[in-house]
């Protein structure tokens, strides 16, 4: 089961530059109007959303920290992961996915899209999977 250790959390709060609302546990980026869901498996996020806003309210970003995070397929406990083009996290190989930002490791895994895990993030300083 998911979980998430909310004071370990780095957390900003920013205005939401899009609805958000279906967008709770995935990664967001900057924009010019605020933050925005993540658009590209090869985009820095700034962290990931922890409530719901739609556009022009305050979106709550943990950037750093145990959260909780929706997964795009399987994942294993101990996966290094990063985004996907819908803001959901996926498993990458170090040496393989080299275009790709490793922001956090699997703490618990998924069985399959949707499920949400548990990750160790750090989107303050991303490397690629190199």
């Amino acid at each position: 089961m998911a979980f998430e250790y909310v004071d370990s959390q780095s957390k900003i709060s920013i205005a939401a530059g899009a609805d958000l609302s279906t967008k709770q546990y995935t990664f967001v980026k900057l924009s010019g109007s605020g933050v925005i869901s993540a658009a590209a498996a090869t985009d820095v996020p700034i962290g990931v959303l922890q409530n719901a806003p739609t556009s022009g309210k305050t979106a709550e970003v943990s950037v750093d920290g145990i959260t909780k995070l929706k997964a795009s397929a399987a994942i294993s406990v101990g996966a290094l992961v990063g985004t996907t083009s819908t803001g959901t996290a996926v498993a990458l190989t170090a040496g393989t996915d080299t275009t790709k930002y490793v922001l956090g490791q699997a703490i618990t895994a998924a069985g399959a899209a949707n499920d949400i895990i548990t990750v160790a993030i750090d989107c303050k300083s991303p490397n690629r999977a190199a």
